[in-house]
């Protein structure tokens, strides 16, 4: 897994400085080779709504090689950041994501569920920024998840997103929600890894500062 690190200076007089991991904010999506990562009605795409996900969530081939490392990475996770119609469209992953918890940048009060039912989901009134701040205070030395392109988007602009996991899948929705609509000035990134597999091609990049 990518990493980043920082010098520890406060190490003391006549000491090495320490090498201290941090978190690292990943946002992580599947995404038609057209850039679409739903259509309009939020369906996936294909005659089960699901064709961007089929990769992962085949029940009848059980998860094995990359699709089990990935499995693991999300699990390993330390907090995820999600935006408000994923976390609703997902029912907040049922209250946590396994066992971490759930920050959701949205101006609106949250609902029912998510006030009173589910107390590691976490709604932040004041922007994405406070937001992921708040998930690496959670997540430790943890990768932050991110779902949902607009948050994703939000998050790039307010410079507080690491990394993007992409996993294309071969196939041309035609329609639909685009990942990367529109973003306020050219970004460039460093490919970090690439996992190509008959399913899809995952590629993770870190975003240049």
């Amino acid at each position: 897994m990518p990493r980043y690190w920082h010098q520890d200076v406060e190490s003391g007089f006549g000491s090495e400085p320490a090498e201290v991991a941090v978190s690292v904010s990943v946002l992580d999506m599947s995404i038609s080779l057209d850039g679409y990562v739903a259509d309009e009605d939020d369906f996936l795409g294909g005659d089960d709504g699901h064709r961007l996900h089929n990769w992962f969530a085949d029940e009848s081939d059980p998860p094995s090689g990359p699709t089990q490392e990935f499995f693991d990475e999300w699990k390993a996770c330390g907090a995820v950041v999600s935006g408000r119609r994923t976390a609703e469209l997902m029912d907040h992953w049922g209250g946590d994501h396994a066992g971490a918890p759930i920050f959701v940048p949205s101006h609106r009060p949250p609902p029912p569920a998510a006030r009173w039912g589910y107390p590691l989901v976490t709604y932040v009134a004041d922007g994405i920024a406070s937001a992921m701040e708040q998930a690496k205070a959670a997540a430790g030395e943890r990768d932050v998840q991110v779902r949902g392109g607009y948050t994703g988007q939000r998050a790039i602009e307010a410079g507080v997103l690491d990394e993007i996991q992409i996993h294309q899948i071969p196939v041309l929705l035609g329609r639909g929600r685009r990942l990367f609509d529109v973003l306020p000035s050219e970004v460039e990134l460093d490919i970090v890894r690439v996992i190509d597999t008959p399913e899809a091609t995952h590629i993770r990049y870190r975003i240049r500062r």
